[in-house]
């Protein structure tokens, strides 16, 4: 498929416009919000931030005309992680998933040119994008930002990792990542389990239709698979719009 025609609904121009009251509130009262401006939290979620309707179109418009644009990434556990052990607990595992994603940083791409007719591109690079985001973390945030799309179904995860990235001196100290999520009602659960205290032990429902959540990386974390409701496989998606910025 290809986005010969626009559909009548496209993402609007600002991400303010999608927003409930209360994200309204959030951008005009930010310091009723920040979250990480102590350099403790690193983990926050937003349910309800966005109007329902809006929500379900935003979500239709992706299924019917951003699909098709999507790639399989995964990464499988390798059978040498057990069979090249030669002490007992010494096992290591590199990160594994298996989602479908699109990149929008290369303008050359049909992924971005999708993205970019259907107004995607212009509403993730919106002022009130980066606003919201720099009102929930506290911190000013680089308006050159990475824009990813991904589509997780029956079975999709994201395995164990810390999205530490030493070698970048931009951000080997902390980046934000800000995710925009919607659900269709086929999924039955779909959680994020991250670390506190040096252990596995908080979990968070992010089977969350018009919801928002906020990172700020790197801290160890997985995805669980989605699990869709019995009989609904074939029809369960969670889509994920992922902004990257640069704290400043």
């Amino acid at each position: 498929m290809t986005v010969s025609r626009l559909p009548q609904f496209q993402f609007p121009s600002e991400f303010s416009d999608l927003l409930t009251a209360r994200g309204l509130q959030i951008l005009k009262s930010p310091d009723q919000a920040k979250q990480f401006h102590n350099g403790e939290g690193y983990f926050a979620n937003y349910p309800d931030l966005l109007r329902r309707r809006e929500a379900n179109a935003c979500m239709r418009l992706l299924d019917e005309h951003f699909y098709d644009f999507l790639r399989v990434e995964q990464r499988k556990i390798p059978p040498e992680s057990i069979t090249m052990m030669k002490e007992n607990y010494s096992d290591t595992l590199n990160k594994t998933m298996h989602i479908k994603t699109a990149c929008l940083n290369r303008k050359g791409t049909r992924a971005y040119g999708a993205a970019e007719k259907l107004g995607l591109v212009g509403m993730m690079r919106s002022e009130s994008f980066v606003r919201f985001a720099e009102a929930v973390t506290g911190f000013k945030l680089d308006r050159e930002l990475n824009m990813q799309v991904s589509c997780y179904e029956q079975g999709d995860y994201a395995g164990p990792h810390n999205d530490h990235h030493p070698e970048y001196p931009s951000i080997r100290n902390g980046y934000i990542d800000f995710h925009v999520m919607f659900a269709n009602n086929a999924v039955d659960h779909h959680y994020l389990v991250y670390e506190e205290k040096g252990h596995f032990s908080r979990i968070v429902d992010i089977n969350v239709h018009g919801a928002i959540s906020v990172y700020k990386l790197p801290f160890w974390h997985f995805t669980t698979p989605l699990a869709a409701k019995p009989g609904k496989e074939a029809r369960a998606r969670r889509w994920l719009l992922l902004g990257s910025f640069v704290i400043v």
